[in-house]
């Protein structure tokens, strides 16, 4: 019988050699027959028109992080709410740690001015 540790590494050699075997008989079995109009840049179907590489202010790219982080927050904190009756002190403790530190780094985003729309 094969231990834990076995185990996993048996899943983990599985989980790398089945997509590099998917992505090597994509390789040699796949069609070869490139011409200009399928090498050709595309969005959605259609021809670009325009500059095609276009620079997004950072504002954009921070705003996201932020939304992420608490959108990680909510996932993290909704099993704590859904049994918050049942849960020991302990753990609202933690929660409420959570909660400030997280609080914190708003308050933090929010004085730096990563949040004004400029």
């Amino acid at each position: 019988m094969l231990s834990d540790y076995e185990l996993i590494g048996l899943l983990f050699l599985f989980a790398i050699a089945l997509p590099t075997a998917a992505i090597v008989a994509a390789t040699f079995l796949g069609p070869r027959k490139p011409n200009p109009i399928k090498n050709d840049v595309y969005e959605c179907g259609m021809e670009t028109f325009g500059p095609s590489w276009v620079q997004f202010r950072i504002q954009y790219y921070i705003y996201a992080l932020v939304f992420v982080v608490f959108d990680v927050e909510l996932v993290l904190l909704f099993p704590s709410a859904a049994a918050f009756g049942t849960l020991p002190l302990f753990a609202v403790v933690e929660a409420v740690i959570f909660l400030v530190i997280l609080g914190a780094a708003l308050v933090y985003v929010w004085r730096k001015g990563a949040l004004e729309w400029r």
